[in-house]
């Protein structure tokens, strides 16, 4: 019926209207590759993690949903639904429970945030670099919050000192700004992104 309407629009000389359909929502492609980066995260942090342990792991979970909100560009709740995805798969690794929800989720909500910034311009590849480095600052920082914050309301936890959890917030911002700026250009091309 619609092709009719085009052939007679057109051959009685009328315009064409063409209306662009806008993606809604995730696909079946974006959800796998959620899963399959946050489970390489997963094992990136148990296997690294057992190797580097200062009293708190590096989380390359970070760096893995850092690199998913670069590639499928996600709406704000979208964003939101993976760093709380991120956090749920954080409970399975040895630390401190539940804080991991709120600062994966702090961490995805900058990254959704921070990649709408007009980088481009730069002419280095600097977006990526410094989203992901600062995504995962955003994240240490609320971990360490969260957790002090916990720990002087009379919770029962023992933190790690303050000069540790920067080492490890810095240097895990700079590996997983590293991780994504190697990964990023290639899983872009192809996945066609």
């Amino acid at each position: 019926m619609e092709s009719e309407n085009s052939v007679q629009a057109a051959q009685n000389g009328e315009k064409r209207e063409v209306t662009a359909r806008t993606k809604k929502g995730l696909g079946i492609g974006d959800v796998l590759l959620i899963g399959i980066l946050l489970a390489a995260g997963a094992v990136l942090k148990f296997f690294v993690g057992s190797v580097i342990n200062f009293g708190m792991k590096p989380n390359f979970i970070i760096a893995m949903y850092c690199l998913i909100i670069l590639l499928i560009k996600p709406r704000f709740f979208e964003a939101v639904i993976i760093g709380l995805l991120a956090g749920a798969i954080c409970q399975f690794f040895p630390g401190q429970p539940y804080i991991n929800f709120v600062s994966e989720l702090a961490g995805a909500i900058a990254m959704c945030l921070l990649i709408k910034l007009p980088l481009e311009k730069i002419k280095l590849p600097v977006k990526t670099l410094v989203c992901t480095f600062l995504s995962t600052l955003v994240s240490g920082f609320t971990f360490i919050g969260v957790m002090y914050l916990m720990y002087y309301t009379g919770a029962n936890i023992k933190p790690t000192p303050l000069a540790i959890f920067m080492a490890i917030i810095f240097g895990t911002a700079l590996i997983n700004a590293v991780i994504v700026q190697i990964l990023y250009i290639p899983l872009k091309l192809a996945l066609k992104k």
